[in-house]
């Protein structure tokens, strides 16, 4: 009953943190189904409708599920402790916001089973295929209406938080950089949100009350839906990134055992990604028919997108060059972030390109591309997060060989499933299909072997986080040797409030 009722910040951060898990698990077994199929040549293990329907909750649940409840668990966990507040400003808000995600997640895992199954959209739910799709598509709906508020009510506690409830003397630019980052996020979440709560209603209108928002048969544009959803989807990207980029600016100076280069630039840089990602949404729709104005613009705005990104990448460089480095498991993530994101980032710039995009759209090589940005950007940043902070929040030690290899682990068999897919798409083969052409057999079978392995090694990660929580060895006073004492990066660790008699009264 506690668990269920708990106002305490680090209850709802591990709240979210096993939910994140359990969703995870969700949409990694929809994955490997998903590549089961892919397997070989042929339908083998499913028919294409449920197989559409795989794609699309698998993508929903990774992304809302999986992926931003990892990171607002790190929020609940951390801020608090960071800018020395006893607790979130709005408690019980907080305990709400997380209770409103189980019930989402159950929805869309009930789509599957209403008359027609869950919809086969895709997780970008284009029109007008939306408006033909059974009740599933209203659960879906729903869900992402409740997943949205969730998202919005947590981070006006974050940004509540943040603002209002640091401790005496803790400036803006004093906070740890993870603070930043998620209040950034925060504000990025807060206006990016209802964008995608007025597409899916909108939808909800085409469908059920007799408009046409999307309808081409009265009136109505299908490449709407597309500005509106990637509106809210550009930014999506950046508030599932930039939470992992404070992660990872917590880890590299920590096992550097030197404070973070370029503190004040880093802050700009998060500044700037987070500003700029609200011009390039059309982008992803380079072969909609814009005209070549229009595509000139979106392409140098995405390219511009480079320079804040590569100038954090510059800096976790320095702040690695010349260090007193050691390779635990979470600088081992931390490292693997910064080479894979970086080759995501590449890509991408690939991708910023309209003649190039045009060849790959809708091909593997997109897939590949978000897969290297979402997976080795947020999820290694996950882990490495997890990695680093879990002897604070449990008090034990993990085991640190079994740590490396799931790192190893989880390396090698990522790049097995998403290198190759590079070369798929270049080859042509388009995505969201459940067969192709013999030609492509090869690297489809080596992806697919990839997906299998990867989903073991999770397995060995659970193992090690209950091991951990159970009969880990007790964690040391400072875990990392000295680098507990940057974790506030180029600081002294401020006053926390519960060190005054009274609280100091927040105007």
């Amino acid at each position: 009953m506690r668990w269920i009722t708990t106002t305490n910040h680090k209850d709802i951060g591990t709240l979210y943190l096993w939910f994140s898990f359990i969703m995870f698990s969700v949409g990694g077994l929809m994955a490997v189904g998903i590549r089961m199929e892919l397997f070989s040549p042929g339908l083998q293990v499913m028919d294409p409708d449920f197989f559409n329907q795989l794609t699309t909750m698998h993508g929903l649940i990774m992304v809302f599920g999986a992926i931003m409840p990892v990171f607002v668990g790190f929020a609940n966990w951390q801020i608090p402790m960071m800018i020395g507040a006893p607790d979130m400003a709005f408690a019980r808000l907080n305990n709400w916001s997380f209770w409103l995600l189980p019930f989402a997640a159950t929805l869309l895992v009930l789509s599957f089973f209403m008359p027609g199954g869950a919809p086969g959209v895709g997780w970008t739910m284009y029109a007008p295929l939306t408006v033909q799709m059974g009740i599933g598509m209203d659960l879906t709906i729903f869900a992402v209406h409740i997943l949205g508020m969730s998202s919005i009510l947590g981070s006006i506690n974050i940004i509540t938080t943040i603002l209002n409830m640091r401790a005496p003397g803790m400036t803006l630019m004093k906070m740890p950089l993870f603070v930043w980052t998620w209040l950034i996020t925060a504000y990025l979440l807060v206006a990016a949100m209802p964008v995608l709560a007025g597409a899916v209603t909108m939808t909800l209108t085409d469908r059920h009350f007799g408009t046409s928002f999307f309808n081409a048969a009265g009136g109505g544009d299908p490449v709407l839906y597309q500005h509106v959803f990637w509106f809210f989807g550009h930014p999506e990207v950046y508030i599932i990134a930039l939470p992992g980029f404070g992660v990872i600016s917590q880890v590299i100076p920590a096992f550097s055992r030197k404070p973070l280069f370029g503190y004040a630039s880093m802050v700009y840089a998060t500044s700037a990604i987070a500003i700029i990602s609200f011009i390039v949404w059309a982008h992803h729709m380079y072969t909609v028919g814009m005209p070549v104005t229009g595509q000139l613009f979106f392409m140098y705005a995405t390219m511009l997108v480079a320079v804040p990104t590569g100038v954090k990448v510059f800096n976790w460089v320095a702040t690695m060059w010349k260090g007193s480095l050691t390779f635990e498991t979470p600088m081992l993530f931390a490292c693997g972030f910064l080479f894979m994101f970086t080759l995501g980032g590449f890509t991408g710039l690939v991708l910023s390109l309209v003649p190039i995009d045009i060849q790959v759209h809708d091909t593997y090589y997109v897939v590949a591309h978000f897969h290297y940005v979402m997976v080795a950007g947020a999820l290694f940043a996950a882990f490495a997060g997890i990695y680093f902070w879990i002897p604070k929040w449990t008090g034990h030690m993990y085991n640190e060989t079994l740590g490396k290899i799931h790192f190893w682990l989880t390396l090698v068999f990522f790049n097995m499933i998403f290198f190759v897919q590079h070369f798929l798409g270049l080859a042509g083969m388009p995505r969201r299909i459940p067969d192709y052409p013999l030609m492509f057999e090869t690297w489809n079978k080596i992806s697919s072997l990839g997906a299998f392995g990867m989903g073991l090694a999770q397995l060995l990660f659970l193992y090690v986080v209950i091991d951990c929580i159970r009969k880990g060895a007790p964690a040391p006073q400072k875990p990392w040797e000295g680098a507990d004492s940057l974790e506030w990066t180029h600081l002294p660790t401020p006053v926390p409030y519960h060190t005054f008699e009274t609280p100091p009264v927040v105007k």
